[in-house]
């Protein structure tokens, strides 16, 4: 919108603030690529640790290279007994994604560092440490938190099958395993997004890795970006049964609120990742449950059935954390661990990106058009009115109390 003469873009909605090699969205096609890599292709074909080497180091792995950098993955899944320690002292109430972004601030606690600049290295050594033990994280939490002592990783497993595994203490099934695999590098990268993008204006300071990787965290918490998926899954029990859907999408509707996990900044058509995420969520209730992907198939069709009548020939199409809900809660992974879930597939490009931001800085640093008072003077404590005072005074309480 027009300010003073200058145009203001708000949400940075189709400004180009910079350049990347590591994924490419294409909004009007519904393509995304990781370095040139459909993402059609990769989703059935590469493992989440081929991904992983494709964004850290820019091509697929050999098979030696593969096993190398799982031998690295699972030599780096340990966490340090204090940080442990102190997940114990955590309050059981506590939400997942805050004791995950503080615990990931706090592995830099216990890696070396730069002693006389503080700082600690941010390259694919740290970004390795960083994708390994971000899953180590959210797994002990989730027993930590149910009463249970956290199980031991192992090195020998998949990211995705050691995740599993250390939420039960049992390997999981081949078609859990692949779930999450898929899961995972859908996840791992998309261009410039919001938490991506905060990763990079930080890393622009020179903060190190891990100041900017827990930014990303802090970032990826709301609603608008990586919690996304919880509030699809609080939808889907509310419904309860299929037949209930479209009556609670027009009261939904009615009440002016979103459709969680519907629609997406980027792209036009449906997001290529939903049609994955669909196929696993499939599979997952066809071998156990189906309830949860009936319930959100019926869902997306209530929506459009809502908006066809609204806007005939329009459509809304299911994002990435739309069907993430059903496809998660199958696995048993509990609604409120779904974005600490994000983060560890997005920990894989959120490092990547730094590592790139890095290679060639500039400190990012935008500009903003001032809209308050032009020249406010200056009076003293004691000539200022007290009925204004009393007024802002009041102001001032009532925000604080809100």
């Amino acid at each position: 919108m027009p300010t003073n003469g200058t145009v203001v873009d708000r949400g940075l909605e189709g400004v180009v603030v910079g350049s990347t090699e590591l994924s490419s969205v294409e909004g009007e096609e519904g393509r995304l690529r990781y370095r040139g890599y459909d993402i059609h292709d990769l989703a059935p074909n590469a493992s989440f640790e081929e991904v992983v080497y494709l964004l850290l180091f820019g091509q697929l792995p050999n098979r030696h290279q593969l096993e190398d950098l799982c031998s690295r993955i699972g030599a780096n899944r340990t966490l340090a007994p204090a940080l442990l320690d102190w997940m114990h002292l955590v309050p059981k109430t506590a939400w997942p994604m805050d004791v995950l972004r503080t615990a990931v601030s706090g592995l830099a606690l216990y890696t070396p560092f730069e002693p006389t600049a503080g700082w600690h290295p941010s390259n694919a050594r740290t970004a390795i440490l960083l994708i390994a033990k971000t899953p180590i994280i959210v797994a002990a939490w989730d027993r930590i938190r149910r009463g249970l002592e956290p199980i031991a990783p192992r090195a020998d497993l998949s990211t995705a099958a050691n995740f599993l595994y250390m939420r039960t203490g049992e390997v999981p099934i081949p078609q859990a395993e692949r779930a999450l695999d898929t899961y995972l590098v859908l996840l791992a990268d998309h261009s410039y997004n919001a938490s991506t993008f905060s990763a990079r204006v930080t890393a622009s300071t020179r903060a190190d890795m891990y100041a900017a990787a827990t930014a990303a965290l802090a970032t990826l918490e709301g609603d608008l970006h990586g919690g996304a998926p919880g509030k699809v899954m609080t939808m889907l029990h509310e419904i309860g049964e299929p037949e209930r859907a479209d009556a609670y999408v027009r009261a939904l509707l009615g009440r002016g609120e979103k459709i969680m996990g519907m629609g997406h900044r980027e792209y036009k058509v449906r997001d290529p990742r939903a049609r994955h995420l669909e196929e696993m969520a499939k599979a997952l209730g066809d071998a156990s449950d189906s309830k949860w992907y009936v319930l959100a198939r019926a869902l997306e069709e209530a929506a459009n059935a809502a908006l066809q009548e609204a806007k005939p020939g329009r459509r809304i199409y299911a994002n990435v954390e739309f069907y993430t809900a059903p496809t998660l809660y199958s696995l048993g992974i509990p609604s409120d661990e779904f974005t600490c879930m994000f983060s560890c597939g997005r920990m894989a490009g959120w490092t990547a990106h730094i590592i790139e931001q890095l290679g060639d800085n500039r400190l990012i640093r935008p500009q903003a058009t001032y809209t308050g008072p032009a020249s406010v003077p200056f009076v003293p404590i004691a000539e200022r009115g007290r009925t204004n005072g009393n007024a802002l005074h009041a102001a001032a309480r009532a925000a604080l109390d809100s």
